[in-house]
């Protein structure tokens, strides 16, 4: 059999294999936000590819389709429902690639831990024949797995099991993009960098999250799942005294991201889940990074959940949820410069041994308005307790962060939306 009818009978079962109750589910392609929903709604709200007419709206099903409905990027109204798993670490044929596929110029994780031990390379920054190929080989993988989306975009998941595996959207200046009933799971960096002088000891970094917003503006992400399931960094091994972490953030929103909407989305299994403005020094942010957090889950987060810098972020009505046997925990609410939080009715489930005080975390934060908050159900004073308990290296946070959310759905008891949220938060969940 040729090889073009091979690839149209696996479209053709591609077809038959979407679940029936996929074809009966209403169609959520062109739904736009809702009024009031949140800083994505202000300034005229957030459509995505609404208005895309028959010829832009695509079903895709695996990395090729999928590359070419995005269209490099382009500003064409388009809508892209994704039926299934789509995996970004394959080639143009379908066939997956894995680490050794992509590394080149000699590369490999012995000679790279060889060349630059601490013991005997020092403290300098990696460079040389190693670095120069553990180089070449990351821009091979980017380029498989990092995926433009443009201006006036609807990415939509069909029924309730699309996934796209390993792949990092990337929303650069982008406007008016809407990613719904998703999920995006283990953006698997196969050549992390090392830093000798991060964090004292030095640290290993990776390149990518499973949604960057860089200068995008109105954007609404809701009833997404994001987690690094399949590979996750605490069982990866650890090289100069430091896990050798694999994957960078679960959403990160900065350079100057304005007026962004995120859902019923769920964050699972992660080290850093969301960072909101990425510089102390990035003061172009000021005036920008205007987002809302509702009804979202994050669930077995080490930290960031989220971390703010200059943006006014009401975040009201989430359930945090932290295992019995976390062993890494480190904070939820990262306040850091210039920050204006504005947290109502969030509710906290957590382990004996993790305290009030240990929800919020400052770095050069003056600022935190909480409300409503409930700590394995019981009622707490957040900003009182952190206050009282901080170490005194943080100065004692004020409750006035200089503004009063009016872009908001109902906001609920954190008792009502802890409820609701286990039970509707994430991908495959939308009513």
């Amino acid at each position: 059999m040729r090889l073009r009818q091979v690839m149209a009978l696996t479209a053709l079962l591609g077809l038959l294999a979407i679940p029936a109750h996929a074809d009966h589910a209403r169609d959520i392609s062109r739904d736009t936000l809702a009024p009031n929903d949140g800083w994505a709604a202000a300034d005229g709200g957030t459509t995505g590819g609404s208005t895309a007419d028959d010829a832009h709206v695509f079903t895709v099903r695996n990395r090729s389709e999928l590359v070419r409905a995005l269209d490099a990027g382009s500003a064409t109204p388009k809508i892209i429902r994704i039926a299934g798993m789509i995996d970004a670490n394959t080639d143009d044929d379908g066939d997956h690639l894995d680490c050794a596929d992509y590394a080149t110029d000699g590369y490999s994780t012995s000679k790279y831990l060889a060349a630059y031990d601490p013991r005997t390379w020092g403290s300098a920054k990696p460079s040389g024949p190693q670095e120069e190929a553990r180089q070449a080989s990351a821009a091979r993988q980017a380029e498989r797995i990092e995926l433009t989306v443009g201006s006036h975009t609807t990415i939509v998941g069909l029924g309730t099991s699309a996934v796209l595996k390993g792949a990092s959207l990337q929303l650069k200046d982008a406007h008016n993009v809407i990613v719904r009933n998703l999920e995006l799971r283990d953006t698997y960096d196969c050549f992390p960098v090392w830093q000798p002088n991060t964090g004292g000891l030095g640290d290993w970094k990776t390149a990518y999250d499973n949604i960057w917003l860089r200068g995008a503006t109105h954007v609404w992400i809701d009833h997404v799942t994001l987690s690094d399931k399949g590979h996750l960094d605490e069982q990866e091994p650890t090289y100069f005294g430091r896990n050798y972490l694999r994957h960078d953030g679960l959403l990160d929103i900065t350079n100057a991201s304005d007026l962004v909407t995120v859902s019923w989305s769920r964050f699972a299994d992660h080290d850093k889940a969301m960072l909101i403005g990425n510089g102390d020094t990035a003061t172009g942010d000021r005036g920008r990074l205007r987002v809302t957090l509702h009804h979202n889950q994050f669930e077995s987060v080490v930290q960031r959940a989220p971390r703010v810098r200059f943006g006014q972020v009401h975040l009201y009505n989430n359930r945090y949820v932290v295992p019995a046997d976390a062993h890494d925990y480190r904070y939820s609410i990262g306040v850091s410069t210039e920050s204006a939080i504005f947290a109502e009715n969030n509710a906290f489930h957590t382990p004996g041994h993790i305290e009030v005080a240990d929800l919020v975390k400052s770095w050069n934060g003056t600022a935190l308005h909480q409300s409503g908050t409930l700590f394995n159900r019981y009622p707490v004073d957040l900003l009182a307790i952190y206050n009282a308990y901080n170490s005194g290296s943080e100065r004692d946070l004020t409750a006035d962060v200089g503004w009063t959310p009016t872009l908001h759905t109902k906001i609920d008891s954190a008792e009502a939306a802890d409820r609701a949220v286990a039970r509707g938060a994430g991908a495959g969940r939308i009513p």
